[in-house]
């Protein structure tokens, strides 16, 4: 047996008791270097059309598509748990090559977002700011037909819908937009007409390394936007760089970005942690469907401890270096801290 003192005294070396700080709860929490709570969780919402629609994303359990009515009762619970902002997603009634209806100013998002300041004056309010959830070829942009079957999404064109997006979002009252579409130089344009507008005070969060992940599918499923061809690996970032993810970043803050997102957030921890360390900035990280999906499945298999595992990946997305989470399990983990 090593006799820890006889050894500090024949090597000089001291004698260091790493396990003296783990030895109680108290200790634990006293010394700990990361701590999550509510503030830091954003919920993502998928809103419908219609009435009393509360339609569960067989992919995501305990995820529901939403009606606006519905939408409004779950946000008051979603608040009461002291979760204080969603992302809204919405669903259009009718899809064209345009996304028209994501523009629209009584579209289902700017309806929604109408009635939730209605009820919920104090919930802040983001919403997503895209066109694929809302043009029929499932794509985020403007297409041109480039040979029989292809296409390609046009950076500039669709640069002044998404623009137009914001700002209706905006005028219904949303309090931050997020533009998920990749196109080059989307901030700015958004940052221009806002200001335009007189909606100075307004922050864009911008999802700024979104890769092409396979870890979108099931949320495909609850936005119903899975492209009807092709994928959009021509605007997603390769998930094998990282430097690139850091001029992405560097772009958009430059065009007036006032947070900037990693998108997923597990399999890409290092490039959370190269953002925040780099830039400094307000950085926010997706815990995103397939993420949220794997870890129900394995509970559900009794493989994992769903609750331990829930803490175990938010605290390491936060120890990465993310100020801000958008994850499904927002209210569960809100209600974790609260005991």
């Amino acid at each position: 047996m090593i006799n820890l003192t006889e050894f500090k005294k024949t090597t000089g070396f001291p004698t260091v008791r790493m396990r003296r700080l783990r030895m109680t709860e108290t200790i634990r929490e006293m010394v700990r270097e990361t701590t999550l709570q509510p503030s830091d969780f954003i919920y993502p919402m998928f809103v419908v059309p219609g009435g009393k629609v509360r339609h569960e994303i067989s992919s995501m359990p305990n995820v529901y598509q939403l009606s606006v009515d519905e939408l409004v009762r779950e946000c008051g619970k979603v608040y009461a748990a002291g979760v204080k902002s969603v992302i809204l997603f919405g669903i259009p009634s009718h899809k064209d090559e345009y996304g028209s209806e994501a523009y629209d100013e009584n579209g289902v998002v700017q309806q929604a977002i109408r009635e939730l300041k209605k009820e919920l004056p104090d919930l802040f309010i983001i919403t997503d700011v895209c066109l694929c959830e809302y043009t029929s070829h499932g794509h985020c942009g403007v297409l041109r037909e480039t040979a029989p079957g292809k296409a390609e999404i046009l950076n500039d064109e669709t640069l002044e819908l998404l623009a137009k997006e914001s700002l209706t979002h905006v005028q219904a009252g949303a309090d931050m937009v997020a533009p998920s579409d990749m196109m080059d130089g989307r901030v700015a344009v958004i940052r221009s007409l806002l200001d335009e507008n007189g909606f100075t005070s307004t922050p864009i969060m911008s999802y700024a390394a979104k890769y092409a992940s396979g870890f979108y599918g099931p949320f495909r499923e609850a936005a119903e936007s899975t492209p009807k061809f092709g994928d959009r690996k021509s605007h997603q970032m390769d998930p094998a760089n990282v430097n690139e993810a850091v001029r992405e970043v560097a772009l958009d803050i430059d065009e007036g970005a006032d947070i900037v997102m990693v998108k997923p957030a597990l399999a890409y921890l290092d490039v959370i942690y190269r953002v925040k360390t780099e830039f400094k900035m307000p950085t926010a990280a997706y815990q995103v469907s397939g993420e949220y999906a794997m870890i129900k499945a394995a509970a559900r298999n009794g493989w994992l401890d769903e609750p331990r595992i829930m803490m175990e990946t938010l605290t390491a997305i936060k120890r990465a270096g993310a100020d801000l989470i958008l994850t499904y399990y927002a209210v569960d983990a809100a209600k974790a801290l609260k005991g």
